[in-house]
C-alpha cells in the first residue's frame, strides 16, 4: 500500500497526539534532507543522534530528495560523513522516480533524451533505458532535471524531440533551490523554457506529486510510513497526496506562523522542533468549551484574527493549540493576507516562539 493504513492525516482538524514515540509507532521514516538532516550542507545539531535512536527503535530510514542532479552514492557518502550510516539503497531521488515512470511505459533499451546532470542520467540507465542527447536519436521520452551547466543546445534538442512526440517528464518542479547566496532558479524555473517553446506540460515525478512517495514506500516496504520534512508545499502536501501521516520539523523553511495559515492539504499530522521529535510522544490537543488546550496552554476563539492565548509551558504545545483553533475555525483557508499573517505572528510570539 502507498500510505498509512487507517491514517487520519486528512481528517484530523488539528495536530494529533501519539502516546508512543513516533519511531515505535511508524515502521519507516521518509526523510527530506535539506532543512531536516542538514542545512545548506551543514549538519543540523542533534540530527545524527536522533536518527540513530529512531533506527534503534526499529524505524527504517529512507532519505527522499527532489534533487535530481546528485547520485545516490554521492548523497550516501555525504550522510555517512555526517555520522549518519547510509548506503545508496537508502536514498530515493526524484530522478529515480522519473526514470521509473518512463520504464513503466516503454521497453528496456528505449532511447531517452536526458536534460540534466549525472544523477538523472544514471537513474535512466539503471532502469535499463538508453540515455541520448539529440532529437535525431528519436527518443521516446524527454526527462528534465536540474543541472547547473545546462546548455542551450541540449534544451533545443529536447524541444525538437517533444515537438516530434516524445513524452515529457520532469524530475521535480521546485521553482527555486536554496544556496548560501539566497534562492536561485530551480528545475521548475528551467522547465518553463521547454513549456514555452513546445506548449507541452511535463508529467512531474517529484514531491508533492505521488510518484516519488510511491517509489519511497516501495523501496523500504513500509506499511506505516511517516513523511518527515520542513516544507509545507512539497513534503507535507506530498504526504497528503500519498495518504501518509507527516511530521513537520521547524529546522528549515517553514515558520511557526506559516502553520496557522496553511490550507488543509498542507497541514502536518505532527509538529516538532527538530528530528528529536521522532523519538518522543506527541501530546494530545483537547477541545475545551471555547477553544483548545495543549499542555499548559489554552487558545480561545477561532479565526486567526480573534485568537486569545493564555497559560504557559512548552512553546510547541502553544503552537499545537493555536493550530487547532485556527484550522478548526476555517478549513477553507489558504495562505493568509498580510493582515492575517501579522495577527498570526503576534499569536506565535505570545507562546514564546519566533514567528
Amino acid at each position: 500500500m502507498t500510505g498509512n493504513e487507517g491514517s487520519l492525516a486528512d481528517s484530523a482538524p488539528f495536530p494529533r497526539g501519539c502516546p508512543d514515540p513516533l519511531s515505535r509507532h511508524y515502521d519507516a521514516a521518509l526523510l527530506d534532507l535539506d532543512g531536516v538532516v542538514y542545512l545548506g550542507g551543514t549538519p543540523i545539531a542533534g540530527a545524527a543522534a536522533a536518527l540513530g535512536v529512531a533506527a534503534g527503535n526499529g524505524m527504517r530510514l529512507a532519505f527522499v530528495t527532489n534533487n535530481a542532479s546528485r547520485t545516490p552514492n554521492a548523497i550516501a557518502a555525504q550522510l555517512s560523513g555526517m555520522g549518519i550510516p547510509a548506503t545508496a539503497v537508502d536514498i530515493v531521488t526524484s530522478a529515480q522516480a522519473a526514470a521509473h515512470l518512463i520504464a513503466d511505459r516503454f521497453p528496456a533499451g528505449s532511447p531517452v533524451l536526458v536534460v540534466g546532470g549525472m544523477g538523472l542520467r544514471l537513474a535512466v540507465r539503471d532502469r535499463r533505458l538508453r540515455p541520448v542527447t539529440t532529437a535525431a536519436a528519436r527518443p521516446v521520452a524527454v526527462v528534465q532535471g536540474y543541472s547547473a551547466d545546462l546548455s542551450y543546445g541540449l534544451l533545443a534538442e529536447a524541444a525538437l524531440a517533444i515537438q516530434a512526440g516524445a513524452w515529457y517528464v520532469a524530475s521535480n518542479a521546485d521553482a527555486t533551490l536554496p544556496t548560501a547566496r539566497g534562492p536561485q532558479p530551480g528545475n521548475g524555473s528551467l522547465l518553463q523554457v521547454l513549456i514555452t517553446a513546445t506548449g507541452q506540460q511535463p508529467v512531474v515525478a517529484g514531491k508533492p506529486e505521488p510518484p516519488l512517495h510511491a517509489e519511497s514506500v516501495e523501496r523500504v516496504g513500509a506499511r506505516r510510513p511517516l513523511v518527515v520534512g520542513d516544507r509545507l508545499d512539497t513534503d507535507i502536501e506530498g504526504a497528503h497526496r500519498g495518504g501518509a501521516d507527516s511530521l513537520l520539523v521547524l529546522t528549515g523553511v517553514t515558520r511557526p506562523a506559516d502553520l496557522l495559515l496553511a490550507p488543509p492539504q498542507r497541514r502536518p499530522t505532527y509538529v516538532a522542533a527538530d528530528l528529536s521529535g521522532l523519538n518522543a510522544s506527541q501530546p494530545e490537543v483537547a477541545r475545551t468549551g471555547d477553544g483548545f488546550s495543549c499542555g499548559g496552554w489554552k487558545v480561545a476563539g477561532g479565526e486567526v484574527g480573534s485568537l486569545t492565548v493564555s497559560g504557559a509551558g512548552d512553546p510547541l504545545d502553544g503552537l499545537r493549540a493555536l493550530c487547532a483553533a485556527a484550522w478548526s475555525a476555517d478549513s477553507r483557508t489558504g495562505e493568509g493576507t498580510d493582515s492575517r499573517a501579522r495577527v498570526a505572528e503576534a499569536a506565535i510570539r505570545q507562546v514564546g516562539l519566533t514567528p
